[in-house]
């Protein structure tokens, strides 16, 4: 068990029931929690227009920090909740796109850390969806913060954020949850986090279907201090860290999407012009061997000189 984490508090989380009921959602427009500030945060959270990425699922997220909607005439699955500011941006988007954020089921994360997890309490208070999280991001939603093993912990991308203590459902590597008629597969990845959780499902349009992985942080980034490689005080994460990048490489992926959309090139590929900006089945498999080659360059710095 983690330190600091209250006994209570886990088995609040740990012990949510196995399945994921459908949930009454409530009119008007979602209560936000006091904003988070830091220094990139307002360059994140900026306004932008949503779009369909293909068949059901919808980019609804901001200018720098992603949330993703899944949608269904049974109720939606949304993917992340950025700030605690960023609630009426998505809020907004989900609206202009013609949906409800009311219809929201199921929430699902991929981090402990305050810009992905930020507005998860206020949006599921609106909702009443029931919140997925891998075992280890279930533990940083329940503290409000990273986990102490976590490389940033205590640093300014582990800051303090809403906890959230009730509605949490652990969901396990390799476990497909369903919304309704949605079906959605989580895949541990851990590095940039202990919990870090990728996700993939398909989606379709008429008889075509794309296989889509929404891919959490693979930066081997870290407060000073930490080592990848271990140390004295702590194992070393170099191997597991090694095992998830092996498990983006080999994804069903014919759609590629990222936490922060500036780590799968978003952006720059809707700019193309072309009628499927997004679509490349080698955007996994390409993004695994560059955070590979930035992991291995961190050992590299790693070792004594």
């Amino acid at each position: 068990m983690t330190r600091g984490v209250p006994v209570f508090v886990l088995a609040l989380v740990l012990l949510a029931p196995p399945s994921l009921p459908a949930q009454s959602g409530r009119a008007g427009a979602p209560v936000v929690d006091p904003p988070i500030t830091c220094g990139a945060c307002d360059e994140w959270n900026a306004p932008r227009q949503p779009f369909k990425v293909f068949g059901n699922t919808y980019f609804v997220g901001s200018a720098g920090l992603s949330s993703v909607l899944i949608t269904s005439d049974q109720g939606h699955i949304l993917i992340d909740v950025a700030l605690p500011q960023s609630v009426p941006v998505i809020d907004t988007n989900i609206r202009a796109l013609g949906f409800k954020t009311s219809d929201i089921r199921l929430i699902l994360t991929s981090h402990g850390h305050f810009d992905h997890l930020g507005g998860v309490r206020a949006m599921q208070r609106f909702t009443g969806a029931t919140v997925g999280a891998s075992t280890r991001t279930a533990e940083a939603l329940a503290l409000g913060h990273a986990t102490p093993d976590d490389p940033q912990y205590g640093g300014p991308s582990a800051d303090t954020f809403p906890a959230v203590t009730t509605g949490v459902r652990v969901v396990q590597d390799g476990e497909t949850v369903k919304a309704g008629p949605l079906a959605i597969t989580a895949r541990y990845t851990p590095g940039h986090t202990p919990g870090a959780t990728t996700w993939t499902w398909q989606s379709c349009e008429e008889a075509r279907c794309l296989s889509i992985a929404y891919v959490d942080s693979l930066t081997a980034v870290s407060n000073p201090g930490f080592r990848f490689t271990g140390d004295g005080t702590r194992p070393g994460i170099v191997d597991s860290f090694r095992r998830s990048l092996d498990t983006v490489r080999a994804l069903p992926c014919d759609v590629l999407l990222t936490t922060h959309p500036s780590a799968s090139g978003m952006d720059e590929k809707l700019k193309r012009g072309t009628a499927e900006p997004l679509v490349d089945a080698g955007a996994c498999r390409a993004l695994a061997e560059s955070s590979l080659a930035a992991l291995e360059a961190r050992i590299g710095q790693e070792q004594p000189r």
